[in-house]
């Protein structure tokens, strides 16, 4: 189960916020955000619940009580789980995270790349390399 820090950490990169960015749309000091995501401070219920609210998340997930973000969020469960998977899997995160910023043909090679890597796995590399 993850903690505040991190559920904190977690959604701000997901956010691409830096913590300054964080700490002004709060109107809290950087060092407090720096605090808490080092687990040094944690915010009193109003923060939380501002947080909560800027991050369109439950209070119970912020804090690492509840295994999925908020209903609200998600579309569906499968994607709220293939959210928490990549949240859990430090390189499928690597691999979102990289992907963020790539052009769509760039995308479809290394869908392709991967597949290929899947078939070679399991023995089905039929592409003569």
């Amino acid at each position: 189960m993850a903690s505040f820090k991190e559920m904190l950490k977690y959604l701000r990169l997901r956010e691409n916020l830096s913590q300054s960015e964080l700490a002004e749309k709060l109107g809290v000091a950087k060092s407090t955000i720096s605090m808490y995501e080092v687990g040094k401070r944690e915010p009193d219920f109003e923060t939380l619940e501002a947080i909560a609210d800027l991050f369109n998340v439950d209070m119970n997930f912020l804090l690492g009580k509840d295994g999925s973000e908020n209903d609200r969020y998600y579309i569906n469960d499968e994607t709220a789980k293939a959210a928490q998977e990549i949240f859990e899997n430090q390189e499928l995160r690597a691999l979102f995270d990289v992907q963020r910023d790539m052009e769509p043909d760039d995308l479809r090679a290394l869908h392709n790349m991967a597949l290929a890597l899947k078939r070679k796995e399991r023995g089905n590399d039929d592409t003569g390399c």
